[in-house]
């Protein structure tokens, strides 16, 4: 027999196991129930396969487990901050570094330090805390990205490029004094995990030099932007990662990162920058919000961690592998008509709730509808990134309508098997077959900030 496609496996093997709790229907439904059908509250020992988020739920290593026995905990000067350090430096490029508790800490003090009360933060789509946190310092943030990322279907294969039409009228409306930076994600979250080009940051690189403002990039999921590059963009091929991540980095001035996504740990996040007067500035910043600078609320053994995760982000098998399961899970759902964003991102499948649920009007939450049916189903967390995520708009009070209305199914880094995949496969299968018979929810309750993480819905009678 002649094998026209060789199988592949996990570059790993299990050395300890968590056993996971397995309940049925009838218990699901009360636990959602009792978590007003958000997703983010229910308890994670009531969830079978847990797809909420790739932040922080990586399985480390024996290497990065054999590091956190030489945590220096000294308050001041931990050997293990300087071990991070070099990494950073080593496999990002930048200079100077501030390690801050998570990605948030870093948004909340680079937005303090750049923003002033009137100026506009240009980006590729909108992520929720990064948002947030140039809306607190006074900032507008203005979306430049380009139409194919709102479009699911569009197969477009770098759906995370920067519009420079969109840039420039930007500019033009506003002046480039108050516009302090623009905020480049790599790879974009709320459009599907989708990457942004090497070609498409040069270009924004010399329009932004032309006009003399700043580029900043959320590069938590830089490593997997660069095996896009690495395998969709022409000259990319015979790179390797280490290689295309440090050219990417090249083009910024700094970046933010939360550390619990690429860098395989389970907390932590930074700053880096080659811009000593912004250093000088976070450095200072951090001892007043986070820690001192060198520990900015982590543990050194966490620190240790992050280091050698550093390494072994920019292996290929690992990163190869890391989203070949995200292809599987997503190449089964394809297959089986089962609408998804397309073309396949970096970290999770996106499932158009839309075109799932087209009976349920948006402003009656069908991809938190959807997520909660898929719990009650399968025990399966995933989490709602449509309307709920959005939030309300800071002038009228009304929902955000954005045209994505999704579900994500986040697969967390070196924890499941493909027969996990399958599982999750075969529920939502299940799910889209009795589809007519969901009905959407209303929300009963709504923070003021981020009100995915805490509302509360009841369903529609």
């Amino acid at each position: 027999m002649k094998l026209t496609r060789r199988s592949w496996a996990e570059p790993f093997k299990i050395k300890v196991v968590e056993p996971l709790k397995m309940t049925t229907k009838e218990y699901r439904l009360r636990a959602i129930k009792e978590a007003g059908y958000n997703t983010f509250l229910l308890r994670s020992e009531d969830v079978y396969i847990d797809l909420l988020t790739d932040s922080g739920t990586s399985a480390m290593s024996d290497y990065q487990w054999a590091g956190m026995m030489l945590g220096d905990e000294a308050y001041a000067g931990s050997k293990n901050y300087y071990h991070l350090e070099d990494a950073v430096r080593k496999y990002y490029g930048f200079k100077y570094l501030v390690p801050t508790h998570q990605g948030r800490g870093a948004e909340h003090i680079i937005s303090k330090i750049l923003i002033k009360p009137g100026d506009y933060i240009p980006g590729n789509m909108y992520f929720t805390t990064t948002r947030l946190h140039q809306e607190l310092a006074g900032g507008t943030f203005v979306d430049v990205i380009i139409d194919e990322a709102h479009d699911a279907e569009n197969e477009y294969p770098f759906k995370g490029n920067i519009d420079l039409n969109k840039l420039e009228t930007l500019v033009k409306k506003v002046g480039a004094k108050k516009i302090p930076y623009i905020s480049v994600a790599a790879t974009v979250n709320m459009a599907g995990g989708q990457p942004i080009s090497m070609e498409n940051i040069r270009q924004v690189k010399a329009f932004c030099d032309k006009h003399g403002i700043k580029m900043w990039c959320d590069a938590t999921r830089a490593v997997e932007n660069a095996y896009f590059i690495k395998v969709r963009e022409k000259g990319y091929q015979n790179k390797s990662i280490e290689e295309i991540l440090r050219e990417f980095c090249s083009y910024f001035e700094g970046i933010w990162v939360s550390a619990k996504k690429d860098c395989l740990v389970n907390i932590g996040g930074f700053l880096a920058t080659r811009n000593k007067k912004v250093f000088e500035e976070a450095r200072n910043l951090v001892v007043v919000y986070e820690g001192l600078h060198t520990y900015g609320g982590l543990a050194g053994r966490d620190m240790e961690a992050m280091a050698r995760g550093i390494e072994e982000m920019v292996q290929f098998d690992h990163i190869k592998a890391r989203i070949g399961q995200v292809e599987y899970l997503g190449n089964k759902l394809i297959k089986a008509r089962i609408p998804i964003v397309k073309p396949i991102g970096g970290h999770a499948i996106f499932i158009n709730a839309k075109k799932f649920l087209p009976h349920i009007p948006q402003i009656q939450f069908p991809a938190q509808t959807l997520a909660a049916e898929i719990y009650i189903d399968s025990g399966v967390r995933a989490m709602e990134r449509g309307i709920v995520s959005a939030g309300r708009n800071k002038e009228t009070g009304d929902h955000n309508y954005p045209k994505l209305e999704l579900v994500r199914l986040t697969i967390p880094r070196r924890v499941y098997t493909q027969a996990h995949m399958d599982v999750t496969f075969e529920s939502i299968v299940e799910v889209y077959n009795r589809r007519k018979e969901i009905k959407g929810l209303k929300m009963v309750y709504e923070p003021k900030y981020l009100r995915f993480f805490q509302a509360r819905f009841e369903p529609l009678k």
